[in-house]
């Protein structure tokens, strides 16, 4: 009975953790290189990568801007861009660019999709990268 009773407040327990954190992040979804090339074809979207212009001048999406999450202004640098619009952003591996989705999150952005695996997955696939002139 014992165990019977302690099964039943742990189902109890996991439950309201996972509705707690879906409600915490159903803003952001996590796609993958054939999703994001599917949402690419979205009429108002906004592109974002994130990483440093270092990374972006090694190659990088077609038609993304790049908004450094490691500058000391990127919090005011993403205020700049349209809350209501869906955003779409990467990082080479998927690291920063959840942080950044978060930071989205939490400063009002309503729809966020973030490309699972990154850049580096997104190559991977066979997906095309653009290179710097």
């Amino acid at each position: 009975m014992k165990k019977l009773i302690g099964f039943s407040v742990l189902i109890v327990i996991l439950a309201f953790t996972s509705c707690k954190n879906k409600t915490e992040n159903d803003a952001i979804k996590v796609v993958t290189s054939e999703e994001m090339q599917t949402l690419l074809e979205m009429d108002e979207v906004q592109l974002l990568d994130v990483r440093t212009p270092e990374e972006y001048a090694e190659g990088y999406i077609a038609d993304f801007q790049n908004i450094d999450f490691l500058s000391p202004t990127f919090e005011q640098d993403i205020l700049k861009l349209d809350k209501d619009i869906p955003v779409i952003l990467y990082c080479r591996s998927g690291t920063r660019s959840a942080s950044c989705a978060q930071k989205m999150v939490d400063a009002g952005f309503t729809k966020i999709y973030d490309l699972q695996g990154g850049i580096s997955k997104w190559e991977h696939d066979g997906h095309e990268i653009v290179m710097p002139k």
